[in-house]
């Protein structure tokens, strides 16, 4: 009898250790590694420079609190506004954590100005979260379920609409910020347009409105940029990240810049554990070394190889309704439910994920090689061929 409380459904695979994108189950078997921890594990597994800095620090000190001055604190968010453009850096420990850090900001940031009940524009299909406030803002009703009453104050709109959003514009004097991902990673692996990130920021600074944007999931070079807003050009007022900044030691953060600089102030806000010594020097650890080792044009070449390959390898095949992402982070959206492929795929050695149902999710370590990104074509693609050729069961739905 297990004293877990049943919150999830795992596969039963138990993962012993790790070796660059490569895991060994407790039999000793060998899996290639597409997941990534979700897109945490962006320097793979066992990375020696990571592995060295996180003995080396924990050795020294792993906590003391926020009530005293934290030096890789300092360090860490002088990097993360460097290559984001942002001006301050709060520290948390989760992407949920950090979102409620944006939700907060945007509402003391429309308090200010004398709005009574600020709103935020939230996306359909969106994630933010499982706090009771990401989940408010989470555009996902299976998630949701149970938890009501939701918080108030977000109005939810199409994702990519940009007309939509003008019209709430119109008809909303409560509005104070927009969160957006710029891709849907939970939601289907959905882009958003660089025509309409850039019409939203417009209007955002037209209306004095926050651009807050949630790169939990995509920021930390998975694109093949440093921040996905960065391939449209774009600016955001606050930035929420997580996953891949700690290489797996977990740390999130939310970066605020032009209007929301300064809003948060002593007393407003708070966290026992964000930010302590141990997470810092993993994240500064893991941006050293996807800088030194190439990891983020890496991500954008071996990312685009992947993409090329799938979009050959499954040209006209029925039932593959399209193949989209950018760098590290792609989905092949298929005409049925095909969770069954994730258990298929772990007994062919290959470590996925589905989301929204019929979305096959790849999300693999910055460090993956070209010849690498082959083997794991090599085994999925078979696998997704073979599954669209069989009976479509019917679900009941």
């Amino acid at each position: 009898m297990s004293h877990l409380m049943k919150t999830y459904s795992p596969q039963a695979v138990a993962f012993e250790r790790g070796e660059g994108v490569w895991l060994y189950d407790t039999s000793g078997k060998k899996y290639l590694d597409a997941l990534a921890g979700i897109a945490v594990n962006g320097l793979g597994h066992a990375h020696p420079k990571l592995v060295k800095a996180i003995c080396e620090q924990s050795a020294k000190v792993i906590h003391t609190s926020n009530l005293f001055t934290v030096p890789q604190q300092e360090t860490l968010a002088a990097k993360l506004c460097e290559l984001s453009g942002m001006e301050q850096a709060f520290f948390c420990s989760s992407g949920a954590e950090a979102n409620e850090a944006t939700i907060k900001i945007a509402r003391m940031y429309g308090h200010r100005r004398g709005v009574e009940l600020p709103t935020i524009i939230v996306m359909e299909k969106a994630w933010h979260g499982r706090t009771i406030a990401t989940l408010s803002a989470t555009g996902s009703r299976k998630a949701q379920a149970g938890f009501e009453p939701l918080v108030a104050g977000f109005v939810r709109v199409p994702y990519n609409d940009i007309a939509a959003i003008e019209n709430v514009a119109q008809n909303n004097q409560n509005v104070v910020a927009v969160l957006v991902e710029m891709i849907q990673g939970e939601g289907g692996v959905r882009v958003a347009d660089a025509e309409f990130q850039r019409k939203l920021q417009t209007l955002c600074n037209a209306k004095e409105w926050l651009y807050m944007v949630d790169e939990v999931q995509t920021g930390i070079a998975r694109t093949g940029k440093w921040f996905a807003y960065q391939h449209a050009g774009v600016q955001p007022d606050v930035l929420s990240l997580a996953k891949g900044l700690g290489s797996g030691v977990p740390i999130g953060a939310c970066l605020g810049a032009r209007r929301a600089k300064d809003v948060f102030q002593p007393g407003n806000h708070g966290t026992t554990f964000g930010g302590g010594p141990l997470a810092c020097v993993a994240a500064i650890t893991t941006l050293q070394a996807i800088t030194d080792e190439g990891l983020m044009e890496n991500a954008a070449k071996v990312g685009a190889h992947l993409k090329t390959r799938l979009q050959t390898e499954l040209k006209g095949v029925a039932g593959v309704i399209d193949i989209r992402g950018m760098g590290m982070m792609l989905g092949i959206e298929l005409d049925r439910v095909c969770g069954v492929i994730v258990k298929r795929a772990l007994e062919v050695g290959l470590v996925t994920n589905v989301t929204q149902d019929k979305v096959i999710r790849l999300l693999p370590a910055l460090i993956m090689t070209q010849s690498e990104a082959d083997m794991l074509i090599d085994k999925l693609v078979p696998l997704i061929k073979q599954f669209l050729s069989e009976p479509v069961v019917a679900t009941g739905k």
